[in-house]
């Protein structure tokens, strides 16, 4: 029986020395969640004023990349009346330069059809002159 009482010995013994060490913990965590809750305050209060500048800082950046991105605007559109002007100059150049070839290749066709008229006239003309001269 010797055994037996040694192993409710050594087991009582353990659930024992098993609770002790449970209380313990459980008195060190609430220790350790005391002592760190000022330090957890400090934190959470470190990361809101941090929070704080970087909108407060953040703020003239934002006002300033707006007001360049109006005057990006304003430069665009002033180009794009710029180049608007320009294209309608291109067009209107190429339109008088087409009209004026136009109206050369009109001149230049007639020339050359009046020529070929009187050319063929004059050719009519002979045949009809040197029948009249053999008789």
């Amino acid at each position: 029986m010797g055994l037996s009482s040694f192993f409710k010995n050594l087991f009582g013994s353990a659930k024992e020395s098993t609770t002790d060490l449970a209380n313990q913990a459980e008195t060190t965590f609430e220790q350790a969640k005391e002592a760190a809750t000022p330090y957890i305050e400090k934190a959470e209060t470190f990361a809101e004023e941090t929070i704080a500048k970087a909108k407060e800082a953040s703020e003239p950046l934002l006002d300033s990349a707006v007001e360049y991105a109006g005057q990006a605007k304003d430069i665009v559109s002033e180009y794009v009346e710029k180049a608007t002007d320009s294209i309608s100059d291109v067009i209107d150049s190429v339109k008088e330069k087409t009209n004026e070839l136009t109206s050369d290749t009109k001149t230049v066709a007639s020339e050359t059809v009046v020529d070929a008229s009187e050319t063929a006239a004059t050719i009519e003309e002979k045949p009809t002159d040197e029948i009249a001269d053999k008789e």
